[in-house]
């Protein structure tokens, strides 16, 4: 096998490209395309490092290839059995930060680029690359600017595959064809402040807390569809504002999450949500952050094609899920016709001594050049 993708995955290891710095890693994936034909495009935003690579002059169908080249801090590398940003190798293993999320889905797309336009200089179609260094952080000047700037230059996908490492427990088992949408809420409960030993001289938002969470948490929300399960709403925190134990506090804060589903909306959640808390005739401030909608590519040409290229090559039969985080696919599936995300397995992202199984990272490039050849060639 050559060892294209595991050399590009060292470089990209060894530059520490901690969010949002991309630590020079968007111009060294250029630098690995443009002898094939590749062009650069600038969509950088307020110091975030953004990138389209693409092959100019193509006619559709045009896949993109979407990843992000900044990753979570190291934390304290003592804690590590080798540096995070020297990659190491150790009982065919690749050792450093990033190698599940996701330089490793990166460095294999390249190579499978290169590999496929060398094989086949008039294939159909056009392959590009979105990148950002914004993406394990806020996300705000990442992937929902580049998008934009990259309609204004008349770049559609019509499919994209995001890198994210979906695979679970072995590599192929999960292809990622939606997700959820995540609203938080938080709740601001408004009571009297007063001595603990008179509380008819005070109101206790604390007794009133108790109830609304309840309510919150037994709601029926929705019971899911094919492709997403039942939204359930999960407090994360509760704090009052008392500072002795002989005090009523004078409000609560409660700050709760919905992951949910297509079959409902952010304003049907905050309605539901306004008319729970109403009934308890209470005095409250609630605000919300509404951070992804749901969305889904249903089952078609994309998620047919990943799913023949990795029963070809490694033999498995993948499951399509939704379940998990929210990631830049959010966005993609705004401009794309058919977005998924496939990478290898994700038990070690983001945690101390990451690592990728180079046989897991040979059989990845061969997965993604698969799908090339099955989406571009006749």
């Amino acid at each position: 096998m050559n060892k294209d993708s595991l050399n590009i995955l060292s470089n990209l290891i060894s530059k520490k490209s901690v969010t949002p710095e991309d630590d020079g890693c968007q111009d060294y994936i250029f630098s690995e395309l443009k002898e094939f034909g590749f062009e650069l495009r600038d969509l950088s935003e307020n110091n975030v490092k953004n990138s389209l690579i693409f092959q100019s002059g193509k006619k559709s169908p045009n896949v993109l290839f979407a990843g992000h080249t900044d990753v979570v801090p190291a934390g304290n590398i003592n804690d590590w059995d080798s540096d995070p940003f020297t990659p190491t190798i150790k009982d065919n293993v690749v050792y450093g930060r990033g190698c599940s999320d996701m330089k490793s889905s990166i460095a294999c797309m390249i190579a499978a680029t290169k590999r496929f336009v060398l094989e086949n200089p008039n294939h159909n179609g056009g392959i590009g690359f979105l990148l950002t260094s914004d993406e394990e952080g806020p996300a705000d000047f990442g992937t929902k600017v580049a998008i934009e700037k990259m309609k204004d230059l008349g770049y559609v996908p019509d499919f994209t595959i995001v890198g994210e490492p979906t695979s679970s427990k072995t590599l192929g088992d999960t292809i990622k064809n939606g997700r959820r949408g995540s609203i938080t809420g938080e709740l601001i409960i408004n009571g009297v402040q007063g001595h603990i030993a008179y509380p008819e001289l005070a109101v206790n938002p604390n007794h009133y807390t108790g109830k609304i969470i309840n309510d919150l948490i037994k709601h029926n929300w929705c019971n899911g569809n094919k492709y997403f399960p039942a939204t359930s709403l999960q407090v994360s925190s509760i704090i009052s504002d008392q500072v002795a134990s002989n005090m009523i506090p004078a409000k609560v804060k409660v700050i709760f999450n919905l992951r949910f589903s297509s079959e409902l909306t952010e304003d049907k959640i905050k309605s539901t949500v306004k008319s729970l808390i109403d009934a308890h005739e209470v005095d409250y401030d609630i605000s919300w952050t509404c951070s992804a909608h749901p969305f889904i590519t249903n089952e078609g040409k994309l998620t047919d094609t990943l799913k023949a290229a990795i029963r070809k090559t490694i033999h498995h039969d993948p499951v399509l899920s939704t379940n998990g985080g929210t990631s830049d696919a959010r966005f993609l599936s705004k401009v794309s016709n058919e977005t998924v995300e496939f990478g290898g397995i994700n038990q070690t992202a983001h945690k101390i001594n990451e690592n990728i199984n180079i046989d897991d990272l040979f059989s990845l490039e061969k997965i993604y050049h698969e799908s090339l050849c099955l989406l571009l060639l006749d």
